[in-house]
């Protein structure tokens, strides 16, 4: 078996595209005016980002006025949550809502309002992964101040009913934020259809550079601002722009929306044969639901596996996976969201997400279903547990 190259964890990240780093190169070079100076070079600088706000505004159908750039996903999350309770909290309104499984960014938000006195209230997901609208609806209080539900899981690829529940904030009358780092690019998003208040979004997820983000602040809506200083993004975040990233988003953005269906359609087909290929193995489950996903995520448990080994076994034969969010993959505990699930914690450490993207091949998806099988035999001959588990029980 000849072996190859292939990166398949675009969830945790994706390569800058070369239309992407020809897009910013003249911002690092000839273009480099801060864009807060009145002179030709900074109106220039000025002119580009006011291109790339249009061009995000228009991937998710907002206005320009209602797209603010920030450093990346987990700020935009942090200024949508915090920024939200802190306007709130002089009318009595001091309780959160979110699910038990949303990325870190909102977590520990969460947990750190709870320890300023805020109440969180988290909803609990179904064995497929899905937040019930109807939990939403009877969570809410007169003190609600906001719900945040993301919009796709960032490990197994589910996408919430999005629409649904941001019809019930509106009907009651609360914010509604999502999370929508993993979608934007791959689902159809309208903020206006869908009664979306706040929206996160970040670059690097859509093959522009890390550390660019942005968040929707839908019209009506004044969030205090998140940093001091200077009068950039509206006086709202201060500290010059970062002009390069921010036309790289831009310009990202926009290829990444020009046609999500028929990229959809391509990456779909060869998720499903992933998929298919995996779960041939013995003792193996999908996680999520198997059509309302990311097309590019493939989140599999193998049990009598250990997560950090399969990868690393990978990793030597030349295939970048992950077991979970980047964002956690230092630490020994299970994932927070397949326990969600109701996987055991055994279970829930033999994961394997496999996130593929337009750039992924036939012929890598054939070296996947080569290579995983040989692994997964050899780590189970390896294992002092495997002949106990094959005659005991099987997970769910």
């Amino acid at each position: 078996m000849e072996k190859r190259f292939v990166y398949a964890d675009n969830a945790a990240t994706t390569k800058v595209s070369k239309e992407v780093l020809d897009a910013m190169y003249p911002y690092f070079t000839e273009e480099y005016g801060n864009a807060s100076s009145i002179y030709g070079l900074g109106r220039n600088s000025k002119k580009a980002i006011e291109a790339s706000r249009e061009k995000v505004a228009k991937a998710i159908g907002a206005e320009p006025s209602e797209i603010y750039f920030t450093s990346c996903g987990s700020e935009s999350d942090n200024w949508a949550i915090r920024g939200t309770c802190q306007r709130l909290k002089a009318k009595g309104k001091n309780h959160i809502i979110t699910s038990v499984f949303e990325h870190h960014a909102i977590l520990h938000t969460c947990q750190a309002l709870e320890k300023e006195g805020y109440e969180v209230t988290y909803l609990p997901v179904s064995p497929l992964g899905f937040v019930n609208p109807d939990d939403v609806k009877n969570a809410i209080r007169e003190d609600t101040a906001i719900v945040s539900i993301m919009y796709s899981n960032n490990e197994i690829g589910t996408i919430q009913p999005i629409a649904e529940i941001g019809a019930v904030c509106r009907e009651k009358g609360v914010i509604f934020h999502t999370d929508a780092v993993q979608a934007v690019g791959n689902v159809e998003i309208d903020v206006k259809a869908q009664n979306i208040d706040l929206l996160s979004l970040s670059g690097h997820k859509i093959h522009a550079q890390k550390g660019i983000g942005a968040i929707y602040v839908r019209k009506g809506l004044a969030l205090p601002n998140l940093i001091f200083g200077g009068a950039q993004e509206r006086s709202k975040r201060a500290g010059t722009e970062n002009v390069p990233a921010i036309v790289g988003l831009g310009t990202a953005i926009e290829i990444a929306t020009a046609d999500i269906k028929s990229k959809n359609e391509k990456v779909t087909a060869m998720r499903n044969r992933l998929i298919d290929g995996i779960l041939q193995l013995p003792r193996t489950r999908l996680n999520g639901d198997r059509e309302k996903r990311l097309a590019g995520n493939c989140n599999i448990s193998i049990e009598g596996v250990e997560g950090e080994s399969l990868l690393l076994m990978l990793d030597m034969n030349g295939i970048c996976a992950s077991s979970g969010s980047a964002c956690t993959s230092g630490s020994l505990d299970p994932s927070h969201v397949l326990l969600a699930l109701g996987l055991k914690h055994e279970v829930a450490h033999g994961s394997l997400r496999l996130s593929i993207s337009a750039e992924t091949t036939d012929e890598d998806i054939d070296y996947i279903l080569e290579v995983v099988p040989n692994i997964v035999n050899r780590l189970r001959d390896m294992s002092p547990l495997w002949e106990h588990i094959i005659k005991g029980e099987s997970f769910n």
